[in-house]
């Protein structure tokens, strides 16, 4: 979109009136309806069919989480809002419109009906990983009371129950199923279902939720769910820092727009994914997507060598004084532990995969300073980032005959950071047959007894 179009869908007079979308009538011949609508989407997927060559066609109709107030604010924009990426030395301004409307998620009559629309081809997601409230062997958890509540509802969803009232369905698979049965009853197309949420295998994940979500209305939906819906695997990768009363203004004084709901992100993006469209998708390629038959060894990537080394950097940033990422990777104390890192996990992943590249790629988004990743907030719930992101290299490691050093000082950085306990016992949290290692329990305790001893000079 060149800045005149921009000028002529957009504008924001000095009374403070919102953005809004000019063209009431998109030329829009399918759609995607999305679930989570949130900053990380409007950085990464809706920003993806923006950019797409046949963006014209395609409109995103999105639905909130757990609050309404992203619709609340992007609704008089009509969907459209300033996407800020900010490099290491300045920000850049553009506007997505990708987003036709935005709606609470607790009006699921209004989601059943844009999930049953014949023109609806995908459903993409990103509902955060506690947020499909499955077990970890992706089966609805009985355990949790909106799941039984939900599941309630959905097994008494007779044809002669109106799904698009609101049914009181609270969790979002559950308000998926609804919808994907509204579109069976209406003999819709195939549709495709992308989760976009850190989760490894994240497609196969979302099909065994979906399909027992399915099989509690009936037999007849679990069976359509089989045979006309696809479940794609995605890795996804774009960080995306909060908001603040200062980035509003900003582009107030850099666009001239008044926007309600930015976002900002980095200039780095990455998506990746897998699996079938049977009723067609954008052409996400042609904005930098890239589409694979295998995608283990890309999630695999992202995992140990971006998030195991934000792990890494979560626990030994804070003690060295560091409180964001940038600070942390820009110490060589940290740097050093990174790299080492990165050669153990380097050693298990395809070497056709560009990995000289892809550390210094990591590199230098870890050294932008204007991107405030709070080590803080990387370290929340850090034994179950432990036992996903390192755990997997230390078991490959002993197991190739090697000591695994790099992984014994990540988990000594955790035992220094966090509660007290023996290493053993500690470690034993993590994984029982790393802690009946003993030469490799031994490198634990060696590499903690060294960082105590320097950090506490």
């Amino acid at each position: 979109m060149t800045a005149t179009e921009t000028a002529g869908l957009l504008r924001a007079p000095h009374h403070g009136d919102r953005l809004r979308r000019a063209n009431a009538s998109p030329v829009a011949t399918k759609r995607i309806v999305h679930l989570g609508v949130g900053a990380f989407h409007r950085a990464h997927q809706a920003w993806y069919t923006a950019h797409a060559s046949d963006s014209e066609q395609w409109l995103i109709t999105a639905f909130t989480g757990r609050s309404s107030t992203i619709a609340d604010q992007l609704a008089p924009q009509g969907g459209v809002y300033t996407l800020i990426e900010r490099g290491p030395e300045r920000d850049t301004f553009a506007h997505i419109d990708s987003i036709h409307s935005v709606l609470p998620g607790t009006e699921t009559g209004a989601l059943a009906a844009a999930i049953a629309d014949a023109e609806t081809a995908v459903v993409t997601l990103t509902i955060t990983e506690s947020g499909y409230r499955l077990t970890p062997a992706g089966q609805p958890d009985v355990e949790d009371e909106a799941v039984r509540s939900d599941l309630e509802i959905l097994r008494g969803l007779s044809d002669s129950v109106a799904l698009t009232d609101n049914l009181g369905l609270t969790t979002a698979l559950a308000r998926l199923v609804a919808g994907l049965e509204l579109r069976r009853r209406y003999q819709g197309p195939s549709i495709a279902l992308v989760s976009c949420d850190n989760i490894p295998g994240n497609g196969d994940f979302l099909a065994r939720g979906v399909a027992a979500l399915a099989l509690a209305v009936s037999p007849a939906l679990r069976h359509w769910v089989d045979s006309r819906v696809s479940f794609v695997s995605t890795s996804v990768d774009r960080i995306t820092p909060r908001v603040t009363a200062d980035d509003a203004l900003t582009v107030l004084e850099e666009t001239g727009w008044t926007d309600a709901a930015p976002v900002v992100t980095e200039p780095f993006s990455d998506w990746v994914l897998s699996g079938a469209f049977p009723s067609g998708r954008p052409a996400w390629e042609t904005s930098g997507a890239t589409f694979v038959e295998n995608i283990e060894p890309y999630e695999a990537r992202k995992l140990w060598m971006l998030n195991g080394a934000h792990t890494l950097l979560a626990f030994h940033g804070p003690v060295l004084g560091h409180e964001t990422v940038s600070e942390a990777i820009r110490d060589p104390r940290c740097r050093v532990a990174v790299n080492a890192w990165w050669d153990e996990a380097a050693r298990h992943l395809p070497a056709d995969l560009g990995i000289p590249a892809y550390r210094a790629a990591l590199l230098e988004r870890f050294e932008n300073p204007r991107i405030e990743h709070r080590l803080e907030q990387i370290a929340e719930d850090g034994t179950t980032k432990l036992m996903l992101r390192i755990v997997p290299i230390a078991l490959a490691e002993l197991k190739a005959g090697r000591d695994a050093r790099a992984c014994a000082f990540v988990f000594a950085t955790w035992m220094r950071a966090t509660a007290s306990g023996s290493p053993r016992e500690r470690l034993r949290l993590i994984s029982p047959e790393l802690a009946a290692n003993v030469s490799f329990l031994r490198r634990v305790v060696d590499a903690l007894a060294t960082l105590n001893k320097s950090l506490d000079k």
